[in-house]
């Protein structure tokens, strides 16, 4: 079962290592109440036996074995114990005392007590024997004395000790789990400020934390916290500037749209309402690719849609891309060439990569003359596979290549129709997959556009590298 509340999980990994060293402490303190209790009783027998042994005398040549009272009164503990006892001669002639009663099977040594256990009609017995010379006998004479008594008072002793200890362990497992809870409480004090701190921040605060006032162990997560609200800030920064850049590039061809569609349907001139049609024809097909391209700028930004890990062949993919564009190249008069025989092969979102390809060759197209021509290459060299455009237009100034990039910006004087973003978008899918761009210059003099990315061995190494660290 998992538990959710971090204070609970805190006492339970706190109070559970406490409750077993105090299930470790009962079981000693058992095993302590034992010992206890036998030696008290182990005492009590040894008095007993020595009481009984000293009072032994010979009187009148014949020994006199009377047991004295207290030897036996020692054990009225109040639980009912029976005593039993016996006295022998050195020749086990029995004097007096329970003559079945066991005996020790080792011979006790001369004024030491020897204890052993034994069972005696049915019951359990602990006994010691003493082997103690005769008072008044001159020729050595000797008695061993043999006491028993039941184990009621034992076991009540020890029931008393254990419990005991038992007790005052429950009661310091309890005084410690409500000191832990009142420390917990404490110490989690800190986390809760932190909790509030964050959830009383407007919608729109993304101030960083100040760590100053936290503990070193929640500098971390504040660290982290303030990492987070740092990336959304920047996402949210960017969202907004897409939405404003995106308004304004749509806002100027749904005007126009909008004048068109009133003058058309105003004149009443024929060749003019057509003339007005077609220009609303032609608005819309901007617009159309303008909103297809703001979507694949939207998808090719990290984080918007699931990656894609696939083989590409880009020989085949450029293929693709340059018999969809034919017409748009015999349209314009463009001369489109590709030099792709052997297949080059990457790894990452073939549609994705397709896209790529198709703004680059669009772009070329867009801004070469008519008359003028397109070539794309593609080739493997070293780890990378490499895909080139290359163009006669009119090219990028170099002071200019490093703006390009950015969405929605056009080089200044730059005639045609685009929209400032379709190298914004080559860019997305490239960095994406793990590639690099260049721009320089063709041989026709125009623009020519490298995209170079990860090979499908060395795509597949990085990708095992990452998932093995």
């Amino acid at each position: 079962m998992r538990i959710e509340s971090l204070r609970l999980q805190l006492l339970c990994w706190l109070l559970l290592p406490l409750a077993g060293l105090v299930a470790l402490n009962v079981w000693t303190s058992g095993r302590q109440a034992r010992a206890t209790a036998d030696l008290v009783t182990d005492r009590t027998l040894d008095a007993s036996v020595r009481a009984i042994a000293e009072d032994v005398r010979l009187d009148r040549g014949v020994i006199d074995a009377t047991i004295p009272p207290v030897a036996l009164e020692m054990f009225d503990t109040g639980h009912r114990d029976r005593v039993f006892y016996r006295v022998d001669t050195a020749e086990g002639r029995l004097l007096t005392g329970y003559p079945d009663l066991p005996r020790p099977k080792a011979t006790p040594k001369e004024g030491v007590p020897l204890h052993f256990s034994a069972t005696y009609r049915d019951q359990h017995l602990r006994l010691a024997a003493l082997q103690y010379p005769v008072v008044g006998a001159h020729d050595g004479e000797r008695v061993t004395v043999v006491v028993g008594v039941t184990l009621a008072g034992h076991a009540a002793m020890v029931r008393e000790l254990w419990v005991g200890g038992f007790s005052q362990q429950l009661v310091l497992l309890a005084a410690a789990g409500l000191l832990v809870l009142v420390g917990l409480r404490q110490g989690l004090a800190p986390l809760l400020r932190l909790r509030d701190t964050v959830m009383n921040k407007g919608r729109d605060d993304l101030a960083p934390i100040p760590d100053a006032a936290v503990q070193s162990e929640l500098r971390p997560l504040v660290a982290a916290l303030n990492t987070y609200m740092a990336r959304v800030e920047g996402q949210m920064a960017a969202q907004r500037r897409f939405v404003a850049n995106a308004a304004h590039q749509l806002r100027t061809p749904l005007a126009l749209l909008a004048t068109q569609v009133t003058y058309a349907r105003r004149t009443p001139d024929a060749a003019e309402r057509e003339e007005a049609l077609s220009g609303v024809q032609e608005s819309t097909r901007r617009l159309a690719r303008l909103a297809s391209q703001l979507l694949t700028l939207s998808r090719s930004e990290p984080g918007s849609r699931r990656p894609r890990d696939e083989e590409i062949d880009l020989s085949a993919s450029a293929r693709l891309v340059l018999e969809g564009l034919v017409d748009l190249a015999i349209e314009r008069g463009i001369d489109l060439a590709l030099d792709a025989d052997a297949p080059v092969l990457t790894r990452g979102d073939g549609a994705m990569t397709r896209e790529a390809i198709v703004n680059l060759v669009e772009n070329a197209l867009r801004y070469t003359p008519a008359g003028g021509s397109v070539a794309v290459s593609v080739r493997a060299e070293d780890d990378w596979a490499v895909l080139a455009v290359e163009d006669s237009g009119p090219g990028i100034p170099a002071q200019e290549r490093d703006k390009v990039w950015e969405r929605f910006y056009r080089v200044p004087g730059t005639p045609g129709e685009g929209s400032g973003i379709g190298l914004s978008i080559v860019r997305e899918v490239v960095d994406g997959a793990g590639g690099t761009l260049t721009l320089g210059t063709a041989e026709a003099g125009g623009l020519k556009v490298e995209m170079r990315l990860p090979a499908a061995s060395t795509a597949g190494r990085l990708e095992d590298g990452i998932r093995g660290a």
